[in-house]
């Protein structure tokens, strides 16, 4: 486990360690939980309000990132990745302007509701069975907001298990997927993890999520 994976844990037995009570322990999480979905909510509410202000738009992309990278069973790297995308979009040597000459600096085409504060909610010990829950109701806060449709921005492969969880929940059934990747990312659990990046989708059929799956496996 890397660093940044071992911080939340290291918080929590200082916790205990210190004779913290665990009910208190569990509303002080709550209580961050709480905070960063409000902070997603009103971003989201936010955005749409301005899209369905400005009219004229049937959907509007909205970027989500998840900076989470412990789940990774080797590099750390992807929990990095949310700003250094949105860095190479904004990079004023890049074009704005799409093929079909849609300006992507119109609110209307592409919004941009942040980054759930992954690793500070790791810091307080909260495990990996809530953080997946957080992820999942951060993408339905944002599709709540007609017309915003989530783009997420990852984070390691685990994440894909509660952004599907969260569409196919929010949409009322499973939902079709074209998995392109170097791997299928169906261990039932990898060095004893079920949220893996290696798992994703075993947790994501487990579940019932995909009603057709179809991966596009090769490794360059």
């Amino acid at each position: 486990m890397s660093i940044i994976g071992r911080r939340g844990i290291h918080f929590l037995r200082k916790l205990s360690a210190e004779n913290v009570p665990s009910d208190l322990i569990e509303k002080g999480q709550s209580r961050l939980i709480d905070a960063s979905l409000t902070l997603i909510r009103e971003s989201a509410k936010l955005r749409g309000e301005l899209v369905r202000a400005l009219g004229g738009s049937v959907a509007s992309t909205s970027l989500l990132g998840v900076p989470l990278g412990h789940n990774s069973s080797f590099l750390q790297g992807p929990a990095f990745a949310p700003p250094r995308i949105r860095e190479a979009i904004w990079c004023g040597s890049t074009n704005s302007t799409t093929e079909e000459g849609k300006e992507l600096r119109d609110p209307r085409v592409l919004t941009d509701v942040g980054d759930i504060p992954i690793q500070e909610i790791r810091d307080c010990g909260v495990e990996d069975d809530r953080l997946m829950n957080v992820i999942s109701e951060s993408v339905k806060l944002v599709m709540e907001q007609d017309p915003l449709r989530p783009l997420v921005l990852g984070g390691d492969h685990s994440i894909s298990y509660p952004v599907v969880r969260a569409v196919s929940e929010k949409l009322g059934g499973p939902v079709d997927i074209l998995h392109l990747d170097a791997h299928p990312d169906i261990y039932d659990a990898f060095e004893g993890n079920v949220y893996s990046h290696a798992s994703s989708f075993a947790r994501i059929m487990e579940g019932g999520y995909a009603r057709r799956l179809l991966q596009v496996n090769s490794c360059l």
